[in-house]
């Protein structure tokens, strides 16, 4: 057991807490103490090798970006982002304000969408999970759809417009209804209603009247020499955006968004969907001129495709089979396992993915290893694995099966 207290709300809601008790984890899994998955080390290289062949064949001369939501605005060569920014005429600080708008309410709308949900965009194409999300938040988005003032000031994600978001009007905005149902349509709205609560009730970080985009001011404000560490970001998006997420953990009143527990340590933070909108707003603050620094200090992410790549290649082996086949909880202890040794193994696996590379940690940070990387590895080697079950969701917290 980690010698910090389960009570200590600060430590947990960070991702020093997230690496800590991923590791401890880990540290068990290489005594054989688990009681749901067998670590063999033996396997990490094949999966090394399989991402920085991936990292290669996708970015040849290595210059990768950040893994974030930024990547799933380009579909077919086309960066819908650049392209609306190319139009706009604000000064930088605006231009990051925007970034911040679009980021936070795209992400929060990218939860699985199901088999059968389709979006199509202005030109025609069919897009679905993910990258159909993407678009149709975009979409949204530069309609006004957030804003509280569409017509004079529509690319802004305004309180008063979120705290009024309908299932009616999300539905439009994702083309979605009977015949192209959309999992979790209700539970969209709330959250975006949620989140038009939480921005009010944070002036400190939003603004009077709330906007999602003032969180970008607060954070320059927090800037020194123009430079931000990476943690400052991931401390504001879980003090701002923690009362946004329903029925979970609370230590003294304070809502720990994803932790959970496990038998062999105690609580287990992963904040995946914290830490993924952080590295989201790298690239908006990065555009205005501040440079973050400790990006390393994130930790990777606990999702569907990075633990699915441990298990297609045998680095992580389930002690009892069914789990690949049993229906599961996000907070059941196998669960939790999986999610807390992908976050450990990730470190390891960078490492040996920046040897084989051959470039420095400074230079290729762990965003980078997602980017290059562990997510496209991770989907190429469940389509070859479980081609009849493919496509698969790439959130696996929000699935009630380890694999599909």
């Amino acid at each position: 057991m980690s010698a910090v207290s389960d009570d200590d709300v600060g430590w947990l809601l960070s991702a020093d807490a997230v690496r800590q008790r991923a590791h401890a984890i880990l540290a068990k899994a290489e005594r054989g103490d688990l009681a749901h998955f067998a670590f063999h080390p033996d396997r990490l290289g094949d999966a090394a090798a399989l991402v920085a062949a991936v990292t290669r064949e996708s970015y040849p001369d290595l210059d990768v970006p950040y893994h974030s939501r930024w990547r799933h605005f380009v579909v077919n060569g086309d960066d819908r982002w650049a392209t609306l920014a190319a139009g706009l005429r604000p000064d930088a600080d605006e231009i990051a304000r925007i970034r911040f708008d679009l980021a936070v309410t795209s992400v929060l709308l990218d939860a699985g969408a199901g088999d059968r949900w389709r979006y199509h965009d202005a030109a025609g194409v069919e897009l679905a999970r993910s990258e159909g999300l993407a678009i149709a938040s975009f979409d949204l988005f530069r309609s006004g759809g957030f804003a509280d003032d569409p017509v004079h000031a529509p690319l802004r994600a305004d309180a008063a417009a979120l705290s009024a978001m309908t299932e009616t009007a999300l539905a439009r905005g994702f083309q979605a209804g009977p015949d192209n149902p959309l999992v979790g349509l209700e539970g969209r709205a709330a959250l975006l209603r949620r989140l038009g609560s939480a921005l009010t009730a944070a002036p400190d970080l939003f603004g009077t009247p709330g906007r999602v985009g003032a969180l970008y001011d607060a954070l320059k404000a927090q800037a020194v020499d123009g430079t931000l560490p990476a943690s400052a970001i991931l401390d504001a998006v879980l003090r701002g955006l923690g009362p946004i997420w329903p029925g979970r953990i609370e230590r003294g009143g304070v809502n720990l968004g994803d932790s959970w527990s496990h038998s062999a340590v105690g609580l287990v933070p992963f904040h995946k969907l914290s830490q993924w909108l952080s590295y989201s707003l790298v690239e908006p603050l990065e555009g205005a001129g501040i440079a973050v620094t400790g990006l390393d200090r994130l930790t990777g992410l606990p999702e569907y495709r990075n633990g699915g790549l441990l298990v297609d290649s045998g680095v992580l082996v389930p002690k009892d089979p069914r789990l690949l086949t049993d229906e599961l909880e996000v907070g059941d202890e196998a669960v939790v396992e999986w999610r807390a040794l992908t976050v450990a193994l990730l470190d390891r696996l960078a490492d040996e993915v920046r040897a084989r590379l051959g470039v420095p940690a400074e230079s290729f940070p762990l965003a980078k290893v997602l980017q290059g990387g562990t997510w496209t590895a991770g989907r190429r080697i469940a389509r070859e694995r479980r081609p009849r079950r493919w496509p698969a969701d790439p959130h696996p917290q929000r699935r009630n099966r380890l694999l599909m």
